[in-house]
């Protein structure tokens, strides 16, 4: 037999935020800048950039800890 993949479809939540703030803001009701209008369609990435720089620093350091622990039980005698 054979499987059919399917594929979501679909704006999403994100599509149809923004497309809200286009009208709002097109029509008036609403005074804000245009970042604020496009930012369903740009915040999630800018989200998931932040969140992985902030990981990407979070394991340098826990690294650069567990490498010095490594250095100073060395210099102890503590692996040898």
């Amino acid at each position: 037999m054979e499987e059919k993949s399917q594929a979501a479809s679909g704006i999403g939540f994100s599509g149809a935020l923004f497309i809200v703030f286009l009208v709002l803001k097109l029509t008036g009701v609403i005074d804000w800048s245009w970042w604020w209008v496009t930012a369903p369609l740009w915040g999630p990435l800018a989200a998931a950039l932040l969140f992985g720089v902030v990981g990407t620093v979070i394991l340098y350091w826990l690294k650069a800890r567990r490498e010095e622990r490594f250095r100073r039980r060395s210099r102890e005698g503590g692996y040898l």
